[in-house]
């Protein structure tokens, strides 16, 4: 069985070998950026804002429905059908 030491040699005089200008990621290369990407990023960060707002609305409003439904119930009423 052959030491890790050994195993990494061949990767070690890999990476001596390799140009510096390889390591340098430019950050444009995977995203192209224009005047409209601070627009982009606006509109899907408002849409995480107002998304838990507008599940709060309509939670609320079957709530309401549903408990409207239970007091007519209650008065003697007949249930809806469903």
């Amino acid at each position: 069985m052959m030491h890790w030491r050994v195993r990494a040699l061949p990767l070690l005089a890999a990476a001596a070998h390799a140009p510096a200008a390889l390591a340098a990621v430019n950050s444009y290369r995977f995203l192209h950026v224009t005047i409209d990407t601070p627009w982009h990023i606006f509109l899907f960060l408002l849409i995480g804002i107002f998304a838990p707002f507008i599940l709060m609305v309509v939670l609320m409003w079957r709530h309401s429905l549903r408990k409207r439904d239970e007091s007519r119930h209650q008065d003697g009423q007949k249930p809806p059908h469903s």
